[in-house]
């Protein structure tokens, strides 16, 4: 068989130290590989390359269809978008995978049980990057969820715990606050899983759950969560086995897939030879799983794991008490390189098989009927007392074709009518007008539009309110 052409980019700060030893742990295992090196980061964005990757970097990406990458530095300022969202959007790279296991006693953690596995959706949520300043006093962020990005995700996790002898899936979300978005994770998450009767299930309020992963994560198994919880979560369940430079990830699409350390590329340290390059070694190792090269895998993780069983340690885990030797960026690759071929006698040794992850065909729904009953109309608008009567009356007043003012609420909390007078207000005025039939059609929401304009309302969106399958669509206002 030939080589595997993956494409490698060395990053910035300790990115090109840690690749370095990575690529010749991975060549002194014989891995059936060729490199095709590209440029990110720092320098590009300096170039003015906003995403920060050049657009012939993409052909090689296209090409190959691998992407081992190292941690880079984006600027300070404005205008520079993250790399790394651009590469798992662009790509359709939707699972974030990081495996969190405790090393004890060869690295001190308080949590010597902890084998976890996040998965992490990486393509939705707040991580869209859609952002608007509104008034002078409210920006807003919009967080977009689709039901079909979480069964992809969702049913991901589930196919993942199946294939490697998972038992539990937990699912965590904030549904208890937000019940439309989050709350249609959770129920795609129990819709799915009635396809898994194998595994069990659970699911948790994100704060709890983040809370119980710092104190007993032995309970956990594998998570399955939101794109902004899942980037939080992980980096504590990462911490509290050891170290962040240990920890290894995949981010995978049906058609492509990237594999990276989980930290940052730590420029106040590059240059040193003092970095863990485990976390870029971990990554490659599930790499050359995903490329269906199990035992090149198996022959570095367990060579990695004689190492940390042997007390070869960096800095960042190092201990006077337990570890045996301290050694930098380099000497920590030869001594893996070294132990090739062996494996841990204490930590559990790992095996892997070549059964690639499968994408499965979604669910197939039957159409909704969707009938526009209203719309949600944002004014800026601001007062010496900021008295919510003062506009509510004016626009209580509004006589339009098909619809009438129901409530006016500000940062989420009813003020108009009948509010509390200690509520706080800001400029950023939702105010709802329903429909006085059943239904209203979208020019007489342009007629309402109209009429505030003439009136010398300043609306800066709209957000049209909706039933699907005769059930309401939207949130109701906080005292709605």
């Amino acid at each position: 068989m030939p080589n595997k052409t993956i494409t490698v980019a060395h990053g910035d700060g300790i990115g090109p130290e840690i690749m370095e030893a990575t690529l010749a742990i991975l060549e002194a295992a014989k891995a059936p590989i060729d490199i095709e090196t590209i440029e990110i980061g720092k320098n590009v964005y300096l170039k003015g390359v906003s995403a920060g990757i050049e657009p012939s970097s993409w052909e090689s990406l296209r090409k190959n269809k691998i992407f081992l990458k190292a941690p880079i530095t984006t600027p300070q300022g404005g205008g520079f978008k993250s790399l790394n969202v651009t590469t798992r959007k662009t790509l359709g790279l939707y699972a974030n995978v990081r495996p969190c296991r405790s090393f004890f006693p060869y690295v001190q953690t308080h949590h010597p049980l902890t084998d976890m596995v996040i998965i992490r959706e990486n393509e939705e949520d707040l991580y869209a990057g859609i952002e608007h300043q509104q008034t002078e006093d409210v920006v807003q962020c919009l967080k977009l969820i689709s039901r079909s990005g979480c069964e992809k995700i969702v049913r991901y996790a589930y196919e993942y715990a199946r294939k490697y002898g998972r038992k539990k899936v937990t699912c965590m979300t904030k549904d208890n606050i937000m019940k439309q978005a989050d709350g249609l994770f959770h129920r795609v998450f129990d819709e799915v899983g009635k396809e898994y009767p194998e595994i069990e299930q659970e699911h948790m309020i994100i704060d709890i759950g983040s809370a119980m992963i710092a104190d007993r994560p032995h309970i956990f198994d594998v998570i399955v969560t939101l794109n902004l919880y899942g980037d939080i979560i992980s980096d504590i369940a990462a911490q509290i086995t050891g170290s962040v430079g240990l920890g290894g990830s995949s981010n995978v699409g049906e058609n492509y897939a990237m594999f990276e350390a989980i930290h940052g590329s730590a420029p106040d340290i590059a240059g040193k030879n003092i970095a863990n390059p485990s976390g870029l070694i971990n990554a490659a190792v599930m790499m050359m799983v995903h490329i269906g090269e199990p035992e090149i895998a198996e022959k570095i993780q367990n060579a990695w794991l004689k190492t940390i069983e042997d007390g070869i340690h960096t800095a960042d885990i190092y201990d006077k008490t337990d570890s045996k030797e301290l050694v930098g960026t380099k000497e920590f690759a030869l001594a893996v390189i070294e132990r090739l071929g062996k494996k841990p006698s204490e930590l559990k040794s790992v095996t892997y098989d070549e059964q690639k992850e499968e994408p499965k065909p979604m669910t197939k729904y039957a159409p909704q009927k969707k009938e526009l009953v209203g719309v949600d109309v944002f004014i800026d608008w601001k007062s010496e007392d900021m008295n919510p009567n003062t506009i509510g009356d004016a626009l209580n007043a509004i006589e339009a074709d098909g619809l009438k003012l129901r409530m006016i609420s500000n940062r989420g909390i009813k003020v108009y009518p009948d509010g509390n007078p200690e509520t706080f207000c800001v400029d950023h005025w939702r105010c709802r007008f329903v429909a006085t039939d059943e239904t209203v059609s979208h020019s007489q929401v342009a007629q309402l539009l109209t009429i505030l304009a003439d009136k010398g309302h300043d609306f800066i969106k709209t957000e049209h309110l909706y039933m699907f399958n005769g059930e309401r669509a939207y949130s109701l206002g906080q005292g709605e």
